[in-house]
């Protein structure tokens, strides 16, 4: 049977094969009328130079040639038929090709400055689908070979990388900058902020005093949000996601967050989000106690956040190259302004040696959420847990050194903040009522009530620092506190 089914299936194959062009999907006519274009005209590059590079072109020596037309131009010299002759002559594939007799047939068959730019995107396309056949033929190649040599999910998390490149393939290369161009877009950068441009792409968590210390969150950056239990991370986190998502929608310009809760059900979250924006406690909303007036409260509130550009997935046990896939997937499908992790020692390793312990498994997943972030060029927030070394001493607010498996995230992560919240611990100390303790406790209570304390233990991009902020228990909700800002 299963033989029957291989005859089958290559008889397909063979049948399909003779209905499809295998010539090479190239156009070195097309090559040599842009270059031609350019050595007419230099600013014909101009149309052309956002997208295009030496490698697009299918032909060796037209890539050099472009090559070194457009360093040319780029360094202000002029780009004609003497003056690049003067860099190519000694150049083994422009002897072979001719030398000054294939720039002349080039000179011949260039096209107008004004067909330069469809020139140059036909270039581009053909060599997208050179890249797609060997995509494609390394696909076929892969999915045939030793199933024990490589799995199907790592082929196809291999694929949909390759995709991904090819996708922001016309996008300003990576690589060495001079430190002028550097310079100028910092100084660009900065002129935006000054003049509080919109363009300046730092989201803001609305949390007024958070954000003038952090200053936003920073594209690349991997953000760590640690605390022990109970401390809020979660609420934190997704008042973060809605403030972000619902800031967008009133400039009717949506943000794309994906919220990985690896930890709470997509159910739970949504549970917590009703909460915080209809200011009925959670527990009231999943046990059904509450009023006629706090669901139609409910049902109001639903419509103000039903079109959230928020992304919730809540599978478990996720692999890195998992969250790397999913989130590659939606941004290339909708767009990606922010990834939130919960948490980080939930990420399942994809290390194969069981002598691996922990520690370096976890900063094998940090380093790799730090590579996410630069990759999508987004803030990637992972929230922490915390060691219970924190509960055996007497001072319970959070240190660096209190980072559960540590290993490397303090090191990889831009921005560590620590959540801590005095009333959590105090409130487990309650003495004897009718005691001067008592009173002295109960006066302690209801300074600190409601409060949280946001402790900027790390920050890449400025001072270390302290925020307090109102958390409300029953609704999971951080806001701003009123001259709440410490030193």
């Amino acid at each position: 049977m299963a033989s029957d089914q291989n005859t089958k299936l290559k008889n397909i194959l063979t049948k399909s094969n003779t209905n499809i062009s295998r010539d090479i999907p190239l156009n070195v006519g097309a090559e040599q009328s842009l270059l031609g274009a350019i050595l007419s005209n230099n600013l014909a590059l101009e149309k052309v130079e956002d997208f295009l590079e030496p490698k697009h072109f299918s032909s060796k020596i037209n890539s050099i040639i472009f090559d070194t037309l457009k360093r040319l131009i780029t360094n202000n010299q002029i780009a004609d038929l003497t003056t690049i002759k003067v860099f190519l002559e000694n150049n083994e594939d422009f002897i072979t090709n001719g030398g000054m007799r294939y720039l002349l047939e080039i000179a011949e068959n260039s096209v107008s400055i004004i067909n330069a730019k469809q020139y140059g995107e036909l270039i581009y396309d053909l060599y997208l689908r050179r890249e797609l056949i060997d995509v494609g033929t390394d696909l076929v190649n892969k999915s045939y070979s030793d199933f024990q040599e490589e799995n199907s999910n790592s082929i196809i998390e291999k694929v949909e990388l390759d995709l991904f490149n090819l996708t922001n393939d016309g996008e300003k290369q990576k690589g060495p900058k001079n430190f002028t161009d550097v310079l100028s877009d910092t100084l660009e950068y900065a002129e935006k902020a000054f003049k509080k441009s919109s363009d300046v792409a730092v989201l803001k968590t609305a949390l007024t005093d958070l954000d003038k210390k952090i200053g936003g969150l920073h594209k690349s950056d991997l953000i760590i949000i640690a605390g022990r239990p109970s401390m809020g991370k979660t609420a934190f986190a997704t008042n973060i996601a809605s403030n972000i998502c619902m800031d967008k929608l009133n400039l009717k310009k949506k943000n794309n967050v994906l919220f990985f809760s690896l930890e709470m059900s997509s159910e739970q979250l949504a549970t917590r989000l009703l909460s915080e924006m209809s200011k009925i406690p959670s527990e009231k909303i999943r046990t059904g106690n509450i009023s006629k007036m706090d669901f139609e409260n409910l049902l109001k509130n639903s419509e103000k956040i039903k079109n959230l550009s928020l992304f919730i997935d809540d599978s478990p046990a996720l692999t890195l190259s998992a969250i790397r896939s999913r989130s590659r997937r939606l941004k290339r499908k909708d767009g990606l302004d922010l990834i939130i992790i919960d948490y980080l020692q939930l990420i399942n390793s994809e290390s194969r040696n069981l002598n691996d312990n922990r520690v370096k498994e976890i900063s094998e997943i940090t380093r790799g959420l730090k590579a996410i972030a630069k990759e999508f060029n987004i803030p990637v927030i992972a929230l922490s847990q915390l060691s219970r070394k924190v509960e055996d001493r007497e001072e319970k607010r959070p240190q660096l050194a209190d980072l559960r498996e540590s290993g490397s995230i303090e090191q990889d992560a831009d921005l560590v903040v620590f959540l801590y919240r005095e009333e959590y611990y105090l409130a487990r100390t309650e003495p004897p009522e009718g005691t001067e303790k008592h009173i002295a406790w109960t006066d302690k209570m209801e300074k600190i009530h409601n409060i949280a304390e946001v402790i900027v233990a790390k920050n890449r991009h400025g001072p270390i620092s302290r925020v307090k902020l109102h958390f409300n228990a029953s609704n999971t909700k951080f806001s701003d506190l009123a001259e709440s800002s410490i030193d």
